[in-house]
């Protein structure tokens, strides 16, 4: 079977179903939590644990970091953000085992290698978690959460998303198809 088949013949979710169910699971999240999700926050904890236990001196004189600490009562693993990404990373885990998708293997187009497509996430990864801190929040928590408490700030971060997606999408577009 050619790899074209094997794609068309993989099941994904319906994506207007999906979208429904990341709504409700939005709604649920600010009704639950009275707060909306978020993924950074989440990384931002580890980050700051791990600075605290590798170099504990020198981030007593960093404000950031010791504010950061004193403000997530002296143990920023302790945040839900964290408990909320081990969620996602244990249900990923779930729906991949249940739907037969546990394979070590990259998947990427027949015109590139998967060491570029590796680096290529690696490099698009990094720059959207750098430009997450930048703007204060990552796509769920900028646009998804602050769209969905009407945020005029959620609306443009998410155009701006989907625009500079839609404008590279040309150059990087090789990669893919």
């Amino acid at each position: 079977m050619t790899k074209l088949k094997e794609l068309k013949k993989t099941k994904y979710l319906n994506p207007y179903v999906g979208g429904v169910l990341l709504g409700l699971v939005l709604l649920a999240a600010n009704f639950v939590a009275g707060r909306g999700l978020g993924a950074s926050g989440a990384i931002k904890s580890t980050v700051v644990t791990g600075m605290i236990a590798v170099a504990p001196a020198a981030t007593e004189n960093s404000g950031f970091v010791g504010e950061f600490r004193d403000s997530h009562g002296g143990s920023p693993m302790k945040t839900w953000l964290v408990f909320q990404m081990l969620g996602v990373i244990v249900g990923g885990f779930i729906s991949g085992a249940l739907a037969g998708r546990l394979k070590l293997k990259v998947e990427h187009s027949p015109g590139i290698t998967s060491r570029r497509r590796l680096i290529f996430a690696l490099a698009g990864g990094v720059l959207f978690g750098f430009g997450s801190q930048l703007g204060r929040g990552c796509t769920s928590g900028s646009a998804l959460s602050g769209m969905a408490v009407l945020s005029l700030g959620g609306f443009v971060t998410m155009m701006a998303i989907f625009g500079t997606a839609f404008a590279f999408a040309y150059v990087f577009r090789k990669n893919w198809i």
